[in-house]
């Protein structure tokens, strides 16, 4: 197996990429004639290619059911493109050199044929474009196939080479449950070794999420105070302003603990409170990312009442006044549902650096506007010196704000003194955006993770470990919910803030 080297897209001072191309090698996207591949998946490659990190000998093949020819599969990814790119302007010389790498295959991924007539076609397009047998195998498929084509792979000798590398990549929810998740990583083991296997959470390719690790271990004013003697609380924010948007039949079997908080915010909260790795390797990084969840203090079911707050919206009106379903009236939701919408969490880390510290976890649909972000709040300074000043009854908190998307900045809110004779004091803000400061914005993350799966690097990627880890954080609070549905749903109306429980866990 090659040695694994980080690697970040990064930019020089005209905002250029820097890095080199990746490998040599084929992409083979299982599910290819769904939303995934149109929206994301082919946009990134994309945008890849505008920045010259492809290499020049490169294919994709494309599996799905849709009974397409390539020609046909090429013309609607043509289409496909023009609406879904995220570039200020359409390269049309870059991608008709893309489109042309594109082949497709049609085919059950239950039938061994298909598999076996996928092999023929690897070995033809490794001989016409020099690839060295490198192949990865993205499974943009529901999670409930990922351990058949996972066997199927193996039983059709796509697993190991002699030659080149083979890696697979699957897509979150990496489970249901936590007995799901050790079943779904015990049946990709049995097949693939634990450096093969990318589990992928594009939330981890967004560039401020990178940035936390950056910005921690690289600034000598703030890693000092990332402790329980400075940090009062720490908040972290996941709002959507849409409400489920035609996932209703898939939405209604998880709600947003397994959609959202046990993956994308977990991930999150173990960059922010891990300790300082040995290195950038990827596994000195991973290694921490475990330790830190596995310091999570597990909920007892007593205490899943005092610390948790769950909410549906019902009825309402979005930001732009305009009148919003609610759940139980979205498509395909069970009419008397009893899943949560909106989820707040009190989690501690029971270790030394952060024992005592609340971090409170919130994420909802449906809410009044849209918004990623993580909050530090610093223990106030001694108010001893103002107290007799007119006019200041108390000092405000220091924050750091990590601002994750729409707009990706990092914002430091302190006080000032106010122009004028007296003392009086102001909050104010500084902030850095990334639009104003770097020309090289990533939108989707998938750029950053697809790079990083062809060059090797897992960092960004879930060990099993950490799959596990983050299930028997989650598990205890959803069989409490299980065994005592709530009785108050819709508690929330759309386009508000989310149930006021959720805010008064503070």
């Amino acid at each position: 197996m090659a040695e694994q080297t980080r690697i970040t897209l990064t930019t020089g001072q005209a905002g250029r990429l820097t890095e080199p191309p990746a490998p040599p090698c084929v992409i083979v996207i299982f599910g290819a004639s769904g939303d995934l591949t149109k929206r994301l998946l082919v946009p990134a490659l994309y945008n890849l290619a505008c920045d010259q990190l492809l290499p020049r000998r490169f294919g994709v093949v494309g599996v799905a059911l849709d009974e397409l020819t390539t020609e046909r599969f090429r013309d609607r990814l043509s289409g496909d493109i023009r609406q879904f790119s995220t570039r200020k302007q359409f390269d049309e010389a870059v991608w008709t050199d893309l489109i042309r790498r594109f082949h497709y295959l049609p085919g059950r991924f239950d039938d061994p044929v298909v598999f076996d007539e996928l092999r023929e076609l690897l070995a033809r397009l490794d001989a016409e474009w020099q690839t060295g047998g490198n192949v990865l195998y993205y499974c943009a498929t529901p999670p409930e196939l990922f351990g058949l084509i996972a066997a199927e792979l193996d039983r059709a000798g796509g697993v190991r080479s002699e030659r080149g590398w083979r890696r697979i990549v699957v897509e979150k929810p990496f489970g249901h449950d936590l007995a799901s998740a050790v079943e779904l990583n015990r049946r990709l083991l049995r097949h693939w070794t634990e450096e093969q296997v990318y589990r992928m959470d594009h939330y981890l390719g967004k560039e401020t999420v990178q940035n936390l690790l950056a910005f921690r271990f690289s600034n000598g004013i703030f890693e000092p105070l990332w402790n329980k003697s400075h940090v009062d609380h720490i908040q972290m924010t996941v709002a959507e302003a849409v409400g489920v948007e035609g996932r209703g039949r898939f939405y209604d079997r998880a709600g947003v603990l397994r959609d959202v908080v046990q993956n994308h915010m977990f991930q999150m909260l173990a960059y922010l409170c891990m300790e300082p790795p040995t290195s950038f390797r990827p596994d000195a990084i991973r290694n921490e990312k475990a330790k830190v969840l596995e310091a999570v203090r597990i909920m007892r079911p007593e205490d899943v009442a005092r610390n948790t707050v769950r909410g549906q919206y019902g009825p309402g009106r979005k930001a732009d006044g305009n009148e919003a379903a609610g759940y139980r009236q979205e498509h395909a939701v069970d009419p008397a549902s009893r899943t949560e919408t909106f989820a707040a969490l009190r989690l501690f880390v029971d270790d030394w650096r952060w024992e005592g510290v609340p971090i409170y976890l919130r994420s909802g649909k449906a809410l009044w506007r849209r918004g990623t972000e993580i909050l530090i709040q610093f223990k106030k300074a001694p108010e001893v010196i103002f107290r007799e000043l007119p006019g200041i009854p108390w000092l405000d908190s220091n924050q750091l704000v990590f601002h994750i998307q729409p707009d990706q900045g990092i914002e430091l809110r302190f006080q000032a003194k106010t122009p004028g004779p007296s003392m009086q004091l102001q909050k104010v803000n500084m902030r850095f955006d990334y639009r104003q400061a770097f020309e090289a914005a990533r939108a989707t993350g998938y750029e950053v993770m697809l790079y990083n799966c062809m060059m090797g690097d897992q960092m960004l990627f879930s060990r099993s470990d950490l799959v596990e880890t983050a299930w028997r954080i989650a598990q205890p609070i959803l069989d409490v919910w299980a065994a005592s549905p709530a009785g108050d749903f819709p508690n929330c109306p759309a386009g508000a803030w989310g149930p006021k429980a959720g805010f008064d866990l503070n």
